[in-house]
This record gives structure tokens, C-alpha cells and sequence, in this order.
């Protein structure tokens, strides 16, 4: 990945360079530069307010009672990991926030899933099966609203934002259900 965005860096300077327009590279740096801070001051800040309500439903044991309405999904894609871990409770609220379409929210239960999955792991050097699972059922995102990209086509002028809905249920059903087929045949050799 290092040698390819050093190509586009590298090619874009020389292109600027060669036809006389240094000036949009050196404009497109500032402003590139600007539109990243402001993505991560926003981003900081969503997944600081998520944390927080995360940790808040924890506290009020709505993340374990998700998990209890969930149990037989967590039973299948999950065998290996005991009923009440707390993996599974983080899990839980995993899949809860990218179902809405949070992705950002979805952030802080996935880093503790995975700790609480690592302590599980006989193998500290080697992804277990119900890390892979996760990881590949967290990555697809099967997504009810997709509340990111309705929101960054309300920023940027869509006229019709929510157009998009119903293709992106039906994407990330199929790229959940690949996935997990995936990582269930993959982990019939055992964890």
C-alpha cells in the first residue's frame, strides 16, 4: 500500500510540476490537510459520545440484555465464546450500531470485543475462529440505515439521500452472508 499512495504522491508533484500548476498541488495539500482535521475533530468526537453511551448501557445492562435477545445468532456464529463473556455482550453492541448504521459508534465495542475475544484465544500469536468471525461479520456491516452516507449525502446536496437505503440493505446482506458461509467453511479444520 506504501509504494502505491507514494506513486499517486509522487506522480501528482511531477504532474504539477511538468505542466505548471504547482499551485493546485500546493492548494490541494492545505485543503486536503484542512478537510482531514476536520474529519478527525468530527469523527473524535462521534465515537467519544458513542463510548460514553456505550459504557452507560453497559452500566444500565441494556448492552447484556442484546445480547440475551440475540443468543442463538451469538450460538451459531460464535460456539466457541462461553453464554455470558463479555465478548459477547460488546458483540452485541457491535452489531447493534452497525446495523444502524453507525459505524463510528461501532468502533469502541469492536476494539473491546476483540480484547475480551483475545483473552479467550489459546493461540496469543494467532487469530482464533471467533476473532476471524467477527472480524469478517464487523467488516461486511450488515447495515439497516446506512446513517453515515445518508448523512454525507444530506451534507453535499443529494436530492434525494435516501435513495441509497434499499441497495445498501441488500449489499451488505449479501457480503454478511458470503462472509459468514466463508468463515464457517474456513473454520471447519477447527479453531
Amino acid at each position: 500500500m506504501d509504494w502505491i499512495w507514494g506513486f499517486f504522491i509522487v506522480g501528482g508533484i511531477l504532474t504539477g510540476a511538468i505542466l505548471g500548476r504547482m499551485d493546485l498541488v500546493t492548494n490541494a495539500v492545505l485543503d486536503g490537510g484542512k478537510t482531514a482535521m476536520e474529519l478527525v475533530f468530527a469523527m473524535a468526537g462521534v465515537v467519544a459520545t458513542w463510548a460514553g453511551v456505550l459504557k452507560i448501557g453497559e452500566k444500565a445492562g441494556m448492552i447484556a440484555a442484546l445480547a440475551r435477545k440475540i443468543e442463538p445468532l451469538m450460538n451459531f456464529l460464535f460456539p466457541t465464546v462461553p453464554k455470558n463473556h463479555k465478548a459477547r455482550e460488546y458483540i452485541a453492541a457491535n452489531f447493534a450500531a452497525n446495523f444502524l448504521g453507525l459505524g463510528w459508534a461501532a468502533t469502541p465495542a469492536g476494539i473491546l470485543a476483540m480484547k475480551e475475544l483475545q483473552k479467550l484465544n489459546r493461540n496469543g500469536t494467532k487469530a482464533s475462529g471467533a476473532m476471524c468471525m467477527f472480524l469478517t461479520v464487523n467488516m461486511s456491516s450488515l447495515q439497516l440505515l446506512t446513517i453515515n452516507v445518508l448523512a454525507y449525502r444530506t451534507k453535499y446536496g443529494s436530492v434525494a439521500p435516501t435513495e441509497i437505503v434499499g441497495v445498501g440493505i441488500v449489499a451488505t446482506l449479501v457480503t454478511t452472508l458470503f462472509g459468514v458461509t466463508l468463515a464457517k467453511i474456513c473454520s471447519l479444520g477447527g479453531e
